[in-house]
């Protein structure tokens, strides 16, 4: 029997995503019990038994649902029933002021995926993200004027974390689920109108699809693509920058270009203790105008709180 297409390709990205870890090394699969993560989990067990990888299935309890203690077990059931080496659930809290319910979950999660892969030595954690995930990032990030970082959307990788399906649709890893008889949850949160995510996935998406024809997802996904080496590449200049000018002269600041000076900017104020969360464009245009546009004033005030001045022929924070 041929193997059924939506299979073929979620365990061929696995393939690919992770083809640079060695044998004997654990690769953690976070599950949230979902289509895409569970699809992710049974396409990495198959791979790894031919790899050689120990695979952990790792599942997050927010504790934002009734009941969601004992949803965590069922998924650790579920993972080991699917196969995986190891299964773990780890429950979290989730308070972070200033942050959404969504980002503060989010900053959560990843923050004891990496206690996970910390605690079994793991060569990458692996996250369900699709192409419809990456378009709903770029689009947000789009309406929200959050410039290119933004719109690069997701990683495919970093540090540890790995993507493997983000060349995929939600339509196939619910497919591939379906094909290998997996039965997986739906989340009750992604049909909630109160996120701002769900809206987009919805009806925003949808209704771009229906006026101006089908493929806006894919199209949304390839900009991320195309833009996110180039978001590298400014990203790793201002790095360089920064190093040279850590004192931060302003004749060496305007021999900058803008975008790269900018960058530099950003990257001083969140060294001064400025949250990333709360560092926003217009913060550092007023730092920039401490450069460009000087005319006495004292200081721009910064989240932090932390203010930026110009002083003896430098930009200083305090």
């Amino acid at each position: 029997m041929s193997l059924h297409p939506a299979v073929a390709a979620v365990r061929g990205a696995v393939r690919r995503a992770l083809a640079h870890v060695e044998p004997g090394r654990t690769v953690v699969v976070a599950c949230s019990g979902g289509a895409d993560s569970l699809a992710l989990l049974a396409a990495t067990v198959f791979e790894g038994r031919k790899a050689g990888w120990h695979v952990v299935g790792a599942t997050v309890d927010h504790g934002l649902q009734d009941g969601s203690a004992a949803h965590a077990a069922h998924v650790v059931a579920q993972m080991a029933a699917l196969g995986a080496d190891e299964t773990l659930a780890a429950t979290v809290h989730v308070d972070a002021p200033g942050l959404g319910p969504e980002a503060a979950a989010r900053r959560a999660r990843y923050a004891v995926l990496e206690q996970v892969a910390d605690r079994f030595d793991a060569a990458a954690v692996a996250l369900g993200h699709t192409r419809d995930d990456q378009a709903e990032t770029v689009l947000l990030g789009l309406t929200r004027g959050s410039g290119g970082r933004s719109l690069a959307g997701m990683r495919r990788s970093f540090d540890r974390i790995v993507r493997p399906l983000l060349d995929l649709s939600r339509d196939d890893t619910v497919t591939a689920c379906q094909v290998e008889g997996i039965e997986f949850w739906d989340d009750p949160h992604n049909e909630d109108p109160g996120y701002t995510r769900v809206r987009v996935r919805r009806t925003v998406l949808p209704v771009l699809e229906e006026q101006l024809g089908p493929g806006v997802a894919a199209a949304l996904a390839r900009t991320a693509d195309q833009l996110r080496g180039d978001m590298d590449l400014l990203d790793d200049l201002a790095e360089a920058a920064y190093a040279e000018l850590a004192d931060l002269p302003v004749d060496g600041l305007l021999a900058q270009p803008t975008s790269l000076r900018r960058r530099v900017l950003r990257l001083a104020a969140l060294a001064a203790g400025c949250p990333a969360s709360e560092l926003f464009h217009e913060h550092v245009v007023a730092m920039d105008g401490l450069l460009t546009d000087w005319h006495g004033q004292k200081w721009v005030d910064l989240p932090g709180p932390v203010r930026c001045f110009r002083r003896d022929g430098h930009l200083q924070f305090g």
